[in-house]
């Protein structure tokens, strides 16, 4: 691809990526500092892509799933997720109608555009499970029938972390359909202040929607044009393959620590998710820089640490940093 290709790309992009503002900036309404968070909700929604958000309570996950929905002008549903909950709750079942002597289709919560998965780790495996299908096909299966799923189809999931009570842990099929894993941490101080002062003013900030469902998609079309060099694409693929063979890149220290390290998935979704950066940088090419940022979210729910790594205390995060420190940057 020559210059003038980029230059005209990269002006393209700059204003075709201006929606992105006005969602940050509505985003900005309710929810005070997070910036991480928010930028990777936007990823999720460029890349056709799930989000799994992690944190204690009270950090504004849900909240800033609900903003995100207002902002755009789509069907939202939420399901919250409890020890009794069943598949049905989730996709739906069939119904037998006395009236017309058959049965109906009555369809569940998941046919929206986005999906709040509330506290999904509540849940047991069954019902998780009943999600998988349709974060994968886009599609879900009652009884004989089978249902595509409205576009765009967004699955945005919370959980707290999973050394609390009453909790069962993602199976790693169900872990691995998420693009990005996200950890939310606490404000700053100066964020939080405002955060009080927001919650005691009594007034609540209209949200407004900025964009239409046909918006999204056409954003992603564009998205998809991004420059992604072949150098990235080493990068990336190096990037993923010293998960799995570190004493290929010289990290035959961390070796003994991980189990299995990123599927093919983990590349893909690190290719989209740089990808999408660029465009919310206004960008028309991806830079090393933008797959460094997306790393840790797209690779720390697939790496699979042995005893080892926990009897000595170390954690996928040190792991992730060592790689992206060691592997060569093109």
């Amino acid at each position: 691809m020559d210059t003038f290709d980029i230059r005209a790309l990269n002006e393209q992009i700059e204003q075709q990526s201006a929606f992105v503002t006005n969602l940050q900036t509505g985003m900005a309404q309710t929810i005070i500092g997070q910036k991480h968070l928010v930028e990777s909700l936007l990823i999720g929604l460029l890349s056709d892509g799930h989000v799994l958000l992690e944190g204690v309570p009270g950090l504004a996950k849900t909240q800033a799933i609900k903003t995100l929905a207002s902002l755009v002008d789509v069907q939202f549903s939420r399901i919250q997720f409890t020890p009794d909950l069943l598949p049905a709750d989730v996709i739906g079942t069939m119904i037998y109608s006395q009236k017309d002597e058959k049965f109906q289709t009555e369809k569940g919560p998941v046919f929206a555009n986005f999906v709040l998965a509330d506290e999904i780790n509540r849940a047991p495996a069954k019902v998780q499970s009943a999600l998988l299908e349709a974060m994968q096909e886009r599609q879900v299966t009652i009884g004989k029938e089978t249902f595509q799923l409205p576009k765009p189809f967004l699955v945005m999931a919370t959980q707290n972390p999973i050394e609390q009570e009453g909790t069962y842990p993602l199976p790693e099929a169900q872990v691995d359909r998420f693009m990005l894993k996200v950890l939310i941490d606490y404000p700053q101080i100066e964020e939080e202040k405002r955060i009080v002062r927001l919650n005691i003013s009594g007034q609540k900030p209209e949200i407004k929607p900025v964009l239409k469902a046909n918006d999204i998609l056409e954003a992603r079309s564009v998205v998809h044009q991004v420059y992604l060099d072949e150098k990235i694409e080493q990068y990336i693929a190096d990037l993923v393959f010293a998960t799995r063979y570190p004493e290929k890149y010289n990290l035959g220290n961390i070796k003994d620590y991980i189990e299995f390290g990123g599927s093919p998935r983990a590349s893909i979704n690190l290719a989209l998710a740089a990808r999408a950066y660029a465009f919310i940088k206004h960008r028309g090419y991806v830079i090393p820089e933008d797959v460094r940022a997306v790393a840790h979210d797209v690779l720390r729910h697939r790496l699979g640490l042995t005893y080892e790594a926990e009897a000595n205390n170390v954690t996928t995060e040190e792991i992730i940093s060592q790689i992206i420190n060691k592997v060569e940057v093109p």
